[in-house]
């Protein structure tokens, strides 16, 4: 690809302009509208390619950096650009975006054309906030996604779907108020709206801490982090599959993804100041909402709350590096921690989406989600089956599949810090191991639990397709990580250095 071709921008905006153009064919040629979908989709998650092949993992600095004036009045700048932490996120939107459009391809068929326009339009912006370094172009294009989220929720959701939605938008827009007010303060400080000068500008504990804590609101409920997580299980249970695929896979991580470029590197004597509460509360999440999964008798609601424990990993990742380098200043092992929480980002990505493509498949031929209407599926569907054991052992994090990586360099990490912190996180593996195998159990093996289950077709084409495509990722990332942790490495070791000078 050309040196000056701007694949930055293309990721923003190409997915935006075919969702228009396939709001236009829905009305002029409806025929057309999955194929066009698919095409956008594609073509986008092609272009996004070189940023890993081209990607040069010696450096930290921004690479594809675009840049041009916005807003000259307020010093704001349409500008972007992806490291080592970013540019895997915008890999990972585009394949998924991909997987969505194909799972959808018959299962819906009410206002067709605006559902696959809405998940274009979200991963355009998605893609934007991955790569924005404009503070204000940022937050834009952070409340942007939430509105093609919002409709899919409210159009293609279940009964509860007006619940659901609202619940979401309202939390996490409360979230995204606080900020904004640190957004505004920080660039009346920096006298601009530019990510990198927030990161180096020197501020007081007190203004650090409340930064910290308006920017743990808004991501925390994103992640979304214990007690501020309650809006997930309701989302997800309401929204169509590919809802709860992007809303897991994606949208979760963009939470996470605020955390390192926002509340470590900017507020970073806060960060360690308040690192027991973000120790406290990971743990809170991991170990207390894994004894909530097992009692869960919607396999929705099951895989939604597994969600936020796995989740709970990345963020004891990121903040246990303080501990780490107070009790051995051992680099290697801060960054391993962070590199493990980076890394289970990505997983959950590949893994919660299949999980939920799962459930969507037994769901289009059952039409529901609760887990006693089921029992020996395995029988009349043994392809599907086997690819449900195979991500179910991945949300366990067996070795060899992706989620044993980024888990297994947590715990590892925190075992230089903390024993019993270690203990802990490592404790709901065996709550991961409960509540999945049994729900294995009960849906899978057994015998037939009735004439509808006797009934279910196995995987189609196109099933096959998208659950095997999944399929390679999760063994792929779980036997051969080194190329996600080569590109990495650079970045994480330079947040470790923002995160660790003081800014007083």
């Amino acid at each position: 690809m050309p040196a000056h071709f701007p694949v930055l921008s293309a990721m923003l905006w190409l997915p935006i302009i075919g969702g228009c153009v396939v709001l236009l064919a829905g009305r002029v040629w409806p025929e057309a509208v999955r194929w066009l979908a698919l095409l956008f989709s594609v073509v986008v998650f092609a272009m996004s390619i070189p940023l890993w092949s081209e990607f040069n993992t010696h450096t930290a600095a921004m690479q594809f950096v675009e840049q041009a004036n916005w807003i000259g009045a307020f010093n704001v700048h349409y500008s972007l650009g992806v490291d080592g932490i970013s540019m895997p996120l915008i890999l990972l939107t585009n394949f998924m975006t991909v997987l969505v459009v194909i799972a959808g391809w018959e299962v819906i068929h009410y206002k067709l054309a605006q559902y696959m326009a809405s998940f274009l339009i979200m991963a355009g912006l998605m893609n934007g906030v991955f790569a924005a370094m404009d503070a204000l172009l940022f937050y834009v294009l952070w409340e942007g996604m939430l509105i093609p989220m919002f409709i899919i929720i409210g159009i293609w959701g279940g009964p509860r779907r007006i619940y659901a939605t609202l619940k979401f938008f309202l939390y996490t827009f409360f979230g995204s108020v606080l900020m904004l007010v640190a957004i505004i303060y920080l660039y009346l400080q920096a006298g601009s709206f530019s990510i990198a000068a927030f990161q180096q500008m020197p501020l007081g504990m007190t203004a650090q801490v409340l930064i910290f804590i308006a920017f743990l609101v808004a991501f925390g409920v994103k992640v979304p982090m214990w007690p501020v997580h309650t809006w997930l299980p309701a989302a997800h249970v309401e929204a169509p599959t590919g809802g709860s695929v992007i809303l897991a896979a994606i949208l979760l991580k963009m939470g996470t993804y605020g955390l390192l470029r926002f509340s470590l590197p900017i507020a970073p004597n806060a960060s360690h100041a308040l690192m027991w509460l973000m120790i406290g509360l990971s743990l809170v999440a991991i170990i207390y909402i894994g004894f909530v999964s097992i009692v869960q008798t919607d396999m929705k609601k099951l895989v939604a709350y597994s969600s936020v424990a796995h989740m709970g990993f990345c963020t004891l990742g990121f903040f246990i590096i303080f501990l780490v380098l107070a009790r051995t200043a051992n680099q290697d092992a801060a960054a391993m921690g962070m590199e493990g929480g980076m890394v289970q980002v990505i997983s959950h990505g590949f893994v919660s989406g299949a999980m939920f493509l799962c459930i969507g498949v037994m769901y289009d031929r059952l039409h529901t989600r609760e887990i006693s209407a089921y029992g020996g599926v395995v029988n009349p569907m043994p392809a599907f089956a086997f690819f449900f054991v195979l991500f179910a052992m991945a949300n366990v994090a067996l070795p060899g599949t992706s989620g044993f990586v980024g888990e297994w360099m947590v715990i590892l990490a925190t075992m230089h810090a903390n024993f019993w912190v270690a203990f802990g996180a490592a404790f709901t593996l065996f709550l991961a191991a409960a509540f999945t195998l049994w729900l294995i159990k009960r849906v899978l093996f057994g015998p037939v639990g009735n004439e509808h289950v006797a009934k279910m077709q196995d995987l189609n084409k196109r099933e096959f397709v998208v659950l095997g495509l999944l399929a390679v990722a999760v063994i792929w990332l779980g036997v051969y990580p080194e190329p996600l942790l080569n590109v990495m490495h650079a970045s994480v070791t330079n947040l470790i250095h923002q995160a660790t000078i003081s800014k007083l």
